[in-house]
């Protein structure tokens, strides 16, 4: 599905000041993570409900300890409260989990980085005789995004009485294979030449899934199952596959849609049971707070990865979309983002109803999990508040100076009116 596209080329520009250490976080979890309580953090996570948001959790770790805290309820029917222990659907941080899969994978000799993606998977793709393994790492292919772009495998976004027929006859929950994906993108003249410019496409992500069951034998799920979640003990992280439900604790997530012409004309629909089918290696993982920030804490660590590879994925090149520098850079599978105190590496990830950020500094590690909900203004109100938290997490400050974006994906739908009411996706 699509991601938000750009309002600009982002909310704010990044502050590229180095601001001085890092400040530890604190040890605590009950009273910290309160709402009421008077940690900075804890009023960052208000300021994201504050802002529309339905609830939003966080987990702060350091050496010194974790530090988790929650604003808001995890379902509107009931008014339940939000667990940091809960699972919601991570998005595109599941590209983290893929790209060191394919990264293991090449440090094995099964796949090299600068193989087409023709030796692989004959005449799938156009330019498959020039677009690499690199360049999908990277999007850098030029393919177009068949889950991102009108005419692709969902309806028009803009349409509001389309969505709602859409959802109402169960849109959401059908599934949409990744064969479908792929040949729904070949039938779309590329971007660009492959190499030549930065184009964000889960369509990448589903051919390197595809990749690793050709090199392996194995779907990429039981892959990455085997070669990270299961060796590293996440046991609240997984692959739904077909599966349309969350296992366990978890939060609603939800997608507004306008109902009438007024501003408060407006319903959340709950869209928690849902396919991500199209996500699929691009976007399907369910997880939790804290399996995230060992994830991140053993990648960036050097537990999963030798250390060329891992300078590999972590050597950004500068995003650039419409002719403007974004201010982050993206690498093979982790984006890196420019603080006020210093840089981060990580992802964020969108899929309907929830919104994922995951980011280290090395020796600090920040995941944060917001259900969003509203109209445009609203929404990227909510990204600020991201940004914002990211800010307060890693620097103790509360000058938010980009999107939390980090990928260069969508920040802010770019149309005006009820058609901005598009769920953020990819």
């Amino acid at each position: 599905m699509a991601r938000r596209t750009f309002v600009s080329a982002l909310v704010g520009a990044v502050c590229l000041a180095l601001a001085g250490p890092l400040v530890p976080a604190g040890a605590a979890e009950a009273a910290d993570g309160r709402p009421g309580s008077g940690d900075p953090r804890a009023a960052a996570l208000r300021a994201l409900t504050d802002a529309g948001a339905v609830g939003a959790i966080a987990e702060v770790r350091d050496g010194s300890g974790a530090w988790r805290g929650a604003s808001g309820v995890s379902d509107l029917a009931t008014g339940a409260p939000l667990r940091t222990d809960g699972r919601f659907r991570a998005g595109s941080v599941t590209k983290v989990f893929i790209a060191t899969t394919v990264l293991q994978l090449v440090g094995e000799g099964r796949i090299g980085l600068d193989d087409p993606v023709e030796r692989h998977l004959p005449g799938l793709v156009p330019n498959g005789d020039r677009i690499t393994v690199r360049q999908l790492l990277s999007h850098r292919s030029g393919l177009w995004d068949s889950t991102n772009e009108k005419g692709g495998v969902f309806p028009d976004w803009s349409d509001p009485a389309v969505v709602r027929n859409w959802l109402d006859q169960g849109g959401l929950t059908r599934h949409i294979t990744p064969a479908r994906v792929v040949a729904s993108s070949a039938a779309h003249a590329p971007k660009f030449p492959p190499g030549t410019g930065y184009g964000y496409s889960n369509v990448n992500y589903t051919l390197l899934g595809m990749i690793i069951e050709k090199a392996t034998g194995h779907g990429y799920a039981q892959e990455a199952t085997a070669r990270i979640l299961r060796p590293l003990g996440l046991t609240g992280t997984y692959f739904p596959g077909t599966a349309t439900g969350i296992r366990g604790p978890h939060a609603h997530g939800y997608w507004t849609l306008p109902e009438g012409p007024g501003p408060e004309d407006r319903s959340d629909r709950d869209v928690t049971v849902a396919s991500v089918t199209w996500a699929n290696s691009a976007g399907e993982v369910i997880s939790t707070l804290s399996d995230l920030n060992r994830f991140e804490k053993a990648l960036l660590g050097g537990r999963l990865l030798p250390p060329a590879l891992l300078k590999e994925m972590t050597t950004t090149t500068p995003i650039v979309i419409e002719g403007m520098p974004t201010g982050p850079g993206y690498g093979l599978g982790l984006a890196g983002w420019q603080l006020s105190c210093g840089p981060v590496y990580g992802h964020d990830g969108s899929v309907p109803g929830y919104s994922t950020q995951l980011w280290s500094s090395g020796d600090r590690q920040v995941s944060l999990s917001v259900t969003p909900r509203g109209d445009q203004a609203q929404i990227v109100a909510q990204m600020q508040a991201e940004a914002d938290f990211l800010e307060q997490a890693f620097c103790g400050t509360g000058t938010g100076t980009g999107a939390g974006t980090g990928t260069g994906k969508a920040a802010g739908p770019a149309v005006q009116g009820p058609a901005a009411m598009a769920p953020r996706l990819g």
